[in-house]
């Protein structure tokens, strides 16, 4: 052969082995295979239940088995495998091991039916268990939701109350009466639900406040919050409540507390406890017992309307008078005409503005001459 030829031929082999390195390799795919049958507890196929296979190495496939309880994994490489049946929770996956060599078929079966028996009593009590726990659950789903529907209704139905005529009172008030307590007994069902230390509790219990304080059961409204305190621990808002419903019910100190502990647990929005506080007063026309809070929020939001015309209406109820001469003076406690002025000047065209600049000129009737001008600043175009 000549020179040349094999320099050729030389060649071509070079191309073909630099063509073989740098081709593109398949990816390496196994040839083994895990099958098997998944029975229930009653020996009967368990169709549709999640398997999944995890090797040795950490790959995992996952699939489910067919009508007839069966599955299947293709395509495996050798080694040792987990296979887990993913039971219904709160049931763990129970798993089977196998190892398969290279091109080999490997069986595993799941009776459990049989797995109950040969795991005996203690299993069966357990699973009995999961199946009570699951039952409570929903009760206590099912007993919470229809409460929440019902408190809906109480408000409704208080708000009807509110604009019924006299011939309507006292069908409204048994109404409201009615709903108050078909909603109690739906969070007292929902109670019996409730687990050892159940983390759900405190919701139970706080909505039993609230259908009870809708139905103005303000006493026992304030023994639900109490429970839910218990469950939960320090919430803000269950303090605010719980010092809404004492108030209602005439314990002022004790709802002065609720209030203080509402406060200091939220000190961004401690003004808003105290003004609550002083509302809850004023509607139950404690108006003197409202100066306090209401003053407390004043100097921690010097900028809210409403809360200056409700101090101004309370420090009202304040006022004294003395004689002089012939005629009885009245005398305004401090600072109702400013909380009067101040809720006029924030909120001039507002509803607590309107109330407030009626409140001044019912001053000037009681006290002729007295100076009520507030200097309302023009808001910039």
């Amino acid at each position: 052969m000549k020179s040349s030829d094999k320099s050729w031929v030389l060649a071509a082999m070079m191309l073909v082995a630099l063509a073989g390195a740098f081709a593109p390799r398949a990816a390496a795919q196994g040839d083994s295979t895990i099958k098997g049958q998944i029975l229930d507890v009653a020996g009967k196929p368990w169709v549709d239940m999640g398997v999944q296979a995890v090797s040795d190495q950490g790959a995992k496939s996952e699939t489910k088995t067919d009508k007839d309880g069966n599955y299947v994994f293709s395509h495996l490489r050798a080694g040792v495998y987990s296979v887990f049946v993913l039971l219904p929770a709160p049931n763990k996956p129970y798993e089977g091991q196998v190892r398969i060599s290279s091109g080999q078929e490997a069986p595993v079966n799941f009776d459990f039916k049989e797995i109950m028996g040969k795991q005996g009593a203690a299993v069966q009590e357990q699973l009995k268990k999961n199946e009570e726990a699951k039952t409570k659950i929903e009760g206590l789903k099912a007993h919470f939701n229809a409460g929440n529907t019902l408190i809906d209704q109480e408000k409704q139905a208080k708000s009807d109350l509110a604009k019924a005529t006299p011939d309507q009172r006292d069908a409204a008030k048994q109404k409201l009466a009615d709903l108050g307590d078909q909603a109690v007994k739906e969070f007292q069902e929902a109670s019996k639900n409730l687990g050892e230390k159940d983390t759900n509790a405190h919701l139970v219990w706080f909505k039993m406040g609230e259908a009870y304080e809708t139905a103005n059961r303000f006493d026992d409204a304030a023994q639900a919050y109490q429970q839910a305190i218990a469950a939960k621990g320090d919430v803000p808002g269950y303090y605010n409540n719980l010092g809404n419903a004492l108030a209602k019910a005439g314990k002022i100190d004790e709802a002065k507390a609720a209030y203080t502990k509402c406060a200091e647990l939220d000190p961004p929005n401690a003004a808003t406890a105290w003004r609550n506080f002083g509302i809850s007063l004023y509607n139950a026309n404690r108006l003197g017992d409202a100066v306090e809070p209401l003053q407390k929020s004043a100097e921690l939001d010097p900028k809210n309307p409403q809360t200056w015309y409700l101090l101004g209406a309370s420090l009202v109820y304040k006022m004294t008078t003395k004689k002089v001469g012939d005629k009885e003076e009245v005398i305004f406690a401090p600072g109702t005409i400013e909380a009067y002025q101040k809720a006029v000047e924030l909120d001039p065209g507002g509803t607590w503005g309107q109330q407030a600049k009626q409140g001044l000129e019912q001053l000037q009737l009681m006290a002729p001459g007295i100076d009520t001008k507030v200097n309302v600043k023009k808001k910039k175009s």
